[in-house]
C-alpha cells in the first residue's frame, strides 16, 4: 500500500501553539547544503530556501565555512539548528559514510559555532527530518513505531516511538541482498549512478522497505529526501503490508526539524 541540550542532538520539547519564534535550519548532505529561516510554530520555511553544493572534498573546515556563509545570508536569532549526515554523540562526529573521514572524532558543534558565530544545536540529518514529520507532517499523531527513511546520497533513517525519537539509527548501514552497506544499492545516488528509471528504482526500494517492515513492524513508513519530489513517479511500485507515505514536508523536513531543535 502507498499512501536540546546544546550540541548533544537531543530533541527539544514539542512546541506550544503560542510559540512564534523563527529559527535558521541547516540540512547538510553529502551532495548539498540547504538553509532556510523557519517559522517553528507552523513548520514552514518563510525565507528563500538557499542551497549550495557540499564542498568536495567535504573536509570539516570547508563545510563549516560554507555553512557559515549561508547563515550570514539569513536573519534568524542567535541559535542555529543543523542536521548532519553522521551519528552524533555529545556534538562529536562518530561516522562519515557520505562526508570526509576527517570529521570522525571531531567536535562539530565547536567547529560550526566558530564558523557561524552563533550557538549551534546538532543532530543527525534524518533524525531532524523525523522530528519535523512527527511535529508537522506524516508522522504527526501516529501511535506506535514510525520509520522515516530519507533517500539521497545515502539512506538516512529516523525511528519514532509514539512521537519520541530513537536517535542515530542508521538503516542505510544494514547488509541487505548481499550488499553492505545497503545504501550502496538502494540510495537515490545509486539510481543515478546506474541510470535506473523510476519504476526500476521503485521496485528495488520496495524490497528494502519490506525488509525494514520485517525488522520493525512499524505502524507506517514515511519516505523523504530528495526523491520525495518524485513520489508520483515511483510510489505505485511500492507493495508493502503497511501504509507507506510521502514525507509531508518533502525535502524541507531536515532543515525544518533542525530549526525546531534550535528553539
Amino acid at each position: 500500500m502507498t499512501e536540546g541540550t546544546r550540541g548533544c542532538g537531543q530533541p527539544s520539547p514539542l512546541l506550544s501553539p503560542a510559540v512564534s519564534r523563527n529559527r535558521i535550519g541547516i540540512d547538510i548532505g553529502g551532495s548539498g547544503i540547504k538553509a532556510g529561516l523557519v517559522d517553528v510554530a507552523k513548520g514552514v520555511v518563510i525565507s528563500e530556501r538557499l542551497r549550495i553544493e557540499t564542498p568536495q572534498p567535504s573536509t570539516p573546515h570547508a563545510v563549516a565555512r560554507a555553512t557559515g556563509d549561508l547563515v550570514r545570508d539569513l536573519d534568524g536569532g542567535d541559535v542555529v539548528g543543523i542536521g548532519f549526515p553522521s551519528i552524533i554523540r555529545d556534538g562529536v562526529v562518530m561516522t562519515a559514510n557520505n562526508i570526509d573521514e576527517a570529521w570522525i572524532g571531531g567536535n562539530a558543534v565547536e567547529l560550526f559555532e566558530e564558523a557561524i558565530g552563533s550557538e549551534v544545536r546538532l543532530i543527525n540529518d534524518a533524525d531532524a527530518a523525523a522530528l519535523a514529520e512527527a511535529e508537522f507532517g506524516s508522522a504527526k499523531g501516529i501511535p506506535g513505531t514510525v520509520v522515516v527513511i530519507t533517500f539521497g546520497t545515502g539512506i538516512g533513517s529516523g525511528v519514532l516511538l509514539d512521537g519520541k525519537l530513537l536517535r542515530n539509527v542508521e538503516l542505510g548501514m544494514l547488509e541487505f541482498g548481499g550488499v553492505y552497506p545497503a545504501e550502496a544499492k538502494y540510495s537515490a545516488k545509486a539510481r543515478r549512478r546506474e541510470d535506473l528509471d523510476w519504476d526500476e528504482w521503485g521496485g528495488r526500494i520496495n524490497d528494502f522497505i519490506r525488509h525494514v517492515d520485517r525488522i520493525f513492524s512499524p505502524t507506517r513508513i514515511v519516505v523523504g529526501g530528495g526523491v520525495s519530489r518524485h513520489w508520483e513517479e515511483f510510489s505505485h511500485t511500492i507493495d508493502a503490508d503497511l501504509p507507506v507515505v510521502r514525507a509531508a514536508l518533502a525535502n524541507d523536513a531536515g532543515l525544518i526539524g533542525a530549526a525546531v531543535l534550535a528553539t
